[in-house]
């Protein structure tokens, strides 16, 4: 099953996914197998990546960007790491996440500071908000930043970091006297320590870590916007994050289908192919159904995204109900393939655990339910 041909994209779009596609291909798929055995991706992919011009591409060409302020280049860098079953690569994280605060939010000497190493791979991103007490409760961080005049005093801890390991800057969210700050900490500030590789469930080959802060000294300069707005700002962003967690979902629905369609097409029992029995071809067409509304439906988010018209609730909607979907995907693949499902050298197995996280980050899906109910005054 394919949706490369939907009426979203234009010429120049099909031409990005074919290079985007092959770079995939060429420079990630070799490696899947040594990044998972090894916990982390190589810093060669950020590099290569920097090089073809596929790291945070909406930055303006001053600062190393391309320019492409259009969110479907970055639908389509999802949606095909998505179909090779690449989730140790943080690509959205660093592109779609946090490069955005530092271009939206940062002054002009931050920008000329960090954007150039953010597009060539130099600079590797990751943000902190989850602490050790403190999830999805932004409000209730305990990390706090003491006022020292030009400078503050961060201490704090952070847990469950994606690309907490292998991040050169990482955005840092705390408790200054003005209220929730955004600071950046570079790699190797004084008193700035990583823990260890978190071990996960699934996903691992995206390095996940505990981040500890202890007297680190932090410049005025390296506070992101205002003093006391950060709150604001991770709110203005979390619609656009909470949109790439749905995408990657439906992607991953799209790789975990096309694996279990073509396990039941070849697959035998009783003399024909698991795939004419009833139950398998009607339960495969309810999923290709359900993929299909929701392809559509964050097809049309990232319509009025580029417009800046999408709404928090529709946001959190895509991203509950696509997560969901992609672990119904999963679970039924996984049932199809039988035993063959429970062994990891199969690709529905590792679909199965790396899908089980996404109900949980960028807000667990409960919260979203919040958020959409009292979108509607309940």
């Amino acid at each position: 099953m394919s949706f490369d041909n939907r009426s979203i994209f234009e010429e120049e779009h099909k031409v990005f996914r074919e290079n985007f596609r092959k770079f995939c291909e060429e420079e990630v798929k070799p490696h899947q197998e040594k990044w998972i055995e090894q916990g982390i991706v190589d810093r060669a992919i950020w590099e290569k990546a920097g090089e073809n011009g596929f790291l945070a591409p909406a930055v303006d060409e001053e600062y190393g960007g391309l320019s492409l302020n259009d969110f479907r280049y970055s639908q389509i860098m999802i949606e095909e790491l998505a179909y090779i079953g690449e989730n140790g690569f943080a690509l959205a994280l660093h592109n779609d996440v946090i490069a955005p605060y530092i271009s939206a939010y940062g002054n002009e000497e931050q920008k000329q500071r960090w954007l150039p190493g953010i597009c060539s791979g130099e600079i590797i991103l990751a943000i902190a908000m989850t602490e050790p007490d403190t999830g999805s409760d932004l409000q209730a961080i305990k990390s706090r930043l003491e006022d020292k005049g030009d400078h503050y005093i961060l201490n704090g801890a952070k847990t469950y970091i994606s690309n907490g390991i292998i991040s050169d800057l990482v955005i840092v969210a705390a408790k200054a006297p003005e209220g929730v700050t955004l600071v950046c900490v570079p790699r190797g500030a004084e008193g700035f320590n990583r823990g260890r590789n978190l071990k996960k469930m699934g996903m691992k080959s995206q390095d996940t870590a505990e981040l500890f802060f202890e007297n680190v000294v932090v410049p005025k300069t390296d506070v992101l916007g205002q003093p006391g707005q950060g709150f604001i700002y991770l709110m203005q962003k979390l619609a656009q994050e909470r949109l790439v967690t749905a995408l990657g979902a439906v992607g991953g629905s799209v790789y975990a289908f096309n694996e279990t369609l073509n396990f039941v097409k070849e697959r035998t029992a009783f003399g024909k192919p698991i795939g004419k029995f009833q139950n398998t071809r009607f339960r495969m067409a309810e999923l290709k159904t359900e993929i299909t509304i929701g392809q559509t439906f964050v097809d049309s988010l990232v319509t009025k995204l580029n417009a800046g018209t999408i709404t928090p609730d529709e946001a959190s909607m895509a991203k509950w109900w696509c997560t969901d979907l992609l672990n119904r995907v999963v679970d039924q693949g996984v049932q199809f393939h039988g035993g063959a499902g429970y062994m990891m050298e199969y690709p529905i197995a590792r679909a199965y655990i790396d899908a089980r996280i996404t109900p949980i980050f960028a807000g667990t899906n409960e919260i979203m339910k919040e958020i959409i109910g009292r979108s509607l005054g309940l």
